[in-house]
């Protein structure tokens, strides 16, 4: 017989291990350089790389939509190949790790940026905090 309590289980969330740090399955530090970063900064650089694809498509394409998504696509594939982070990740302390998969940074960058204009994945997290378009690249946003 189903019992009351095994219906209403669900309203707690899934299960939670407090012991588990972020990362760990990846065997990124629980702390410090190179520990997963937090959401908060990694929201913050995305607005900031995202604004300065904006400006730069207004001063020169007249804020053609194509032009700014093009221009994002073209700026995460070339600054995370080339340096591991975008402008704004770089200014904020963060840095794209490659932690699966033996594939050029070139091709993870591209996976991961054709990946997160989706949206959908880049709002569905796993337990280590990386979104769904980091997990399919097989990288990792950590603190620099």
């Amino acid at each position: 017989m189903i019992d009351r309590n095994d219906l209403g289980a669900w309203i707690e969330g899934t299960p939670q291990d407090p012991d588990y740090v972020p990362g760990s399955s990846l065997g990124l530090p629980a702390t410090g350089p190179g520990s997963v970063a937090g959401t908060g900064r990694r929201f913050v650089s995305l607005l900031i790389d995202w604004g300065l694809c904006v400006v730069t498509s207004m001063v020169f394409f007249q804020y053609d939509p194509l032009a700014t998504l093009l221009l994002f696509v073209g700026m995460n594939v070339l600054f995370l190949s080339v340096f591991g982070a975008t402008p704004a990740q770089f200014a904020l302390g963060l840095r794209v790790l490659p932690v699966a998969r033996r594939w050029p940074m070139v091709v993870r960058a591209l996976a991961r940026t054709l990946a997160m204009l989706t949206v959908v994945t880049a709002v569905v997290w796993n337990r280590d905090r990386q979104p769904l378009h980091d997990v399919l690249a097989g990288t990792a946003v950590v603190r620099a």
